[in-house]
């Protein structure tokens, strides 16, 4: 695993790797009519000219991303507890790491010209994962958990942007400009659209034991449209704007976590700064 200051920078580069994803997502719905998740987007890069340096960078970032996002939901990195909220945060950011790690994936082998892995996390991802599930026992009561999972992420990504709640993380530099609070806000709640249209599709594969009924941000995007498209596309956009100030601004770890987490790593050490703190004290 990289040291903290790699894997600090590797992270910063993801949340601008993944602020490019949703530039391209909400452009191709806009100017194109193409509605796509973010393996799609990665795709058309590739088939748009970007440079394969510039697949690996993205790359690169998707793991670090991944990779931090992974450990966060392990060690508690932001401090969210170990409650039912905070297990349940956790849990989405371990399934945000893993599935920024199967982009990363993709990005790379569209770099080095393998175009499977691309394929396999587009339209037909989706549905090939939830007809995985839904052959297992209980996969439709699992598959609805899911779905339920997705619908309660978009409310809270929309509570957040209700709240300001996303400003907590970044640098003060940043959260108290005007224009960072409305870009954060209207890209977090394009974004919870997006996940409350992925949980109901989800919700309606699991009914009906369909896989084919599933999707992911492509479908749910395409499962509007006119202007209200558009708008949930513009603010994607956006959120991808707000994605690459993150990448400058926001604070990765809290420190006072960090500390905590030394200290766990290290008891002998504290058995040992105790003692001779008493043997000061008795001298």
């Amino acid at each position: 695993m990289p040291s903290a200051p790699r894997l600090e920078t590797l992270t910063r580069l993801g949340f601008a790797a993944r602020g490019v994803l949703y530039l391209v997502i909400g452009y191709l719905a806009i100017q194109a009519g193409q509605t796509t998740g973010s393996a799609g987007a990665l795709r058309s890069l590739a088939d748009g000219g970007v440079g394969r340096l510039a697949l690996i960078v993205i790359a690169l970032g998707l793991l670090g991303y991944g990779v931090w996002r992974c450990v966060d939901a392990a060690l508690d990195l932001e401090g969210v507890g170990g409650g039912a909220k905070g297990l349940t945060e956790r849990l989405g950011r371990a399934l945000s790491g893993v599935v920024h790690l199967g982009l990363a994936v993709v990005a790379l082998g569209l770099a080095f010209g393998g175009g499977g892995g691309a394929r396999a996390g587009g339209a037909g991802g989706e549905e090939a994962a939830t007809g995985q599930l839904l052959a297992l026992p209980g996969g439709q009561a699992a598959a609805g958990l899911v779905a339920v999972l997705f619908v309660l992420g978009g409310l809270s990504q929309a509570w957040s942007a209700y709240r300001l709640k996303f400003l907590k993380q970044l640098d003060q530099r940043a959260a108290n400009k005007t224009w960072v609070r409305w870009v954060g806000r209207m890209g977090y709640l394009a974004r919870g659209v997006v996940f409350v249209l992925v949980g109901i599709l989800l919700w309606q594969a699991a009914a009906t034991a369909d896989p084919a009924r599933a999707g992911g941000a492509g479908e749910a995007l395409g499962s509007i449209d006119g202007w209200k498209r558009a708008l949930v596309a513009a603010g994607l956009m956006l959120f991808g704007v707000f994605s690459l100030v993150q990448a400058a601004y926001r604070r990765i770890t809290d420190p006072h976590v960090l500390a905590r987490l030394g200290a766990a790593a290290h008891p002998r050490r504290r058995a040992d700064d105790a003692a001779n703190g008493s043997a000061r004290r008795l001298r």
